[in-house]
């Protein structure tokens, strides 16, 4: 398990800093054949336009290539190795099958180099190991989990990450997810049993600017600091709050408009998540 380290006040930047120990990592260099080269797109689509705002530069790095599917059914599997991945906030574990295979799969909490995972309906019900939901008992901590049977995990992959099995009731189980969300999911998708692991990683202050730009994050400018011209909320004599209600540079509502639009999976869910405040 990772623990916060505060640095030393040696400068501004790193007074507030803080950064997880490594403890866990085994191993520094990824599987050469489970990584591949991405580009950088800086937030820009096929047409050279900017559709995502605030991307851009940061360090270079390599995808790992995860398996979400964990389709390798009644195959055991060694946790060879526990690996930084910096592309998600969660650790990855390397496992090497029994038939010599290798795979990287999110690395659960409290995962150690030398245990054995399992997939399918009769792997035990222990962190790592990945089932049906109609296998899983009600009550039990997953993650990684299907929406869509064969598809692979969709949701709830992040770090300190974990959704809860609450009933099951013909061919669709109940599942609270972490957004307090319940949402019903077919018994034959699969899930992960546990919690992501490295789940501190929401507490670490980044504690410069420039850390963030590592990331890939460029400087974001609010609208009433504009003019008119560059933003609906820009321009006013002396210092303005806006005189509207937030919104985008194109006029849309802002700060907790809702967005979904998928009217067709509307009949999984069960019960909305909680509004904001």
């Amino acid at each position: 398990m990772s623990t916060i380290v505060k640095t030393k006040p040696t400068s501004p930047g790193r007074r507030a800093q803080e950064y997880l120990s490594f403890e866990e990592i085994t191993k520094d260099n990824p599987e050469r054949r489970l990584t591949k080269n991405i580009n950088k797109r800086s937030g820009r689509n096929s047409y050279g336009r900017i559709t995502a705002k605030h991307r851009g530069g940061g360090a270079k790095k390599k995808y790992r290539i995860i398996d979400f599917k964990r389709d390798k059914d009644g195959i055991p599997a060694k946790v060879s190795a526990i690996e930084y991945d910096p592309n998600r906030s969660a650790r990855i574990a390397l496992l090497t099958y029994a038939d010599g295979e290798k795979r990287y799969i999110l690395a659960p909490l409290d995962i150690k180099v030398g245990d054995i995972l399992e997939t399918g309906p009769d792997a035990d019900i222990k962190p790592g190991n990945c089932l049906p939901l109609e296998n899983i008992p009600t009550g039990t901590r997953i993650h990684n989990i299907e929406l869509k049977q064969n598809k692979g995990g969709q949701i709830v992959r992040s770090a300190g990450g974990y959704a809860r099995l609450m009933a099951k009731e013909g061919t669709y189980a109940q599942v609270l997810l972490p957004s307090g969300e319940v949402r019903m999911i077919h018994v034959k998708c699969k899930a992960t049993v546990g919690r992501v692991g490295n789940e501190k990683h929401s507490d670490v202050s980044i504690g410069k600017a420039g850390r963030t730009r590592w990331m890939g994050k460029r400087p974001s400018v609010r609208g009433v600091a504009m003019n008119p011209v560059d933003h609906p909320m820009g321009g006013g004599e002396g210092r303005s709050s806006g005189g509207r209600q937030p919104c985008s540079p194109w006029g849309m509502p802002a700060k907790g408009k809702r967005t979904r639009k998928n009217v067709r999976t509307d009949q999984y869910i069960v019960k909305r998540r909680a509004k904001r405040k």
